[in-house]
């Protein structure tokens, strides 16, 4: 099964970044993507066997374990891509402890022998697919107001034609 470990956003965030992602959809033709699938992924895995989940649920408590709440704090626009055909995204601000979280679930990862995508870690929240970004200023925006991030989840993601379904396999609160 295709797998991901993502930090999940905290409630007022999210609402926060689908009023920040309906801003843009005035102005950005793309694919935007529905709030309930705002995360901030961690490390991707890709395809994984049920050993493969249960060694990532292993990892994901191992990496959380005594691990406070993660400041989340948006960090501006990117996109991935020409800017015809772009992933457009929010960036979350590199905290240390956000940064350090990413690392020692990686560590965990790699210690039990699990492949994920090794790209360096790029926090950011996906709002857009196929976004076409204009040449012109985009409107003025609100980003989301800081917040913390509770909650790590190994999630299973089906593509279907509508676009990816996550479901959440493994959950662990972040309590410090």
């Amino acid at each position: 099964m295709r797998t991901f470990v993502a930090l999940q956003l905290p409630e007022g965030f999210a609402f926060d970044v689908a009023a920040l992602a309906r801003r843009l959809n005035a102005s950005v033709e793309g694919r935007f993507l529905p709030k309930e699938t705002y995360h901030l992924t961690l490390a991707f895995l890709g395809e994984i066997d049920e050993a493969g989940v249960a060694a990532a649920t292993q990892a994901v408590d191992a990496a959380c374990e005594a691990v406070p709440p993660v400041p989340v704090r948006s960090d501006g626009l990117g996109k991935f891509g020409r800017a015809s055909d772009a992933t457009l995204w929010l960036g979350i601000a590199a905290d240390p402890a956000l940064m350090n979280l990413a690392a020692r679930l990686r560590d965990e990862l790699s210690a039990r022998g699990l492949a994920f995508d090794e790209k360096p870690f790029k926090p950011h929240v996906t709002l857009a697919r196929r976004a076409r970004i204009p040449k012109r200023d985009l409107p003025p925006l609100a980003f989301p107001r800081d917040d913390e991030a509770v909650a790590v989840t190994l999630f299973k993601s089906t593509l279907e034609r509508e676009g990816a379904v996550y479901k959440p396999l493994h959950t662990v609160e972040l309590v410090g």
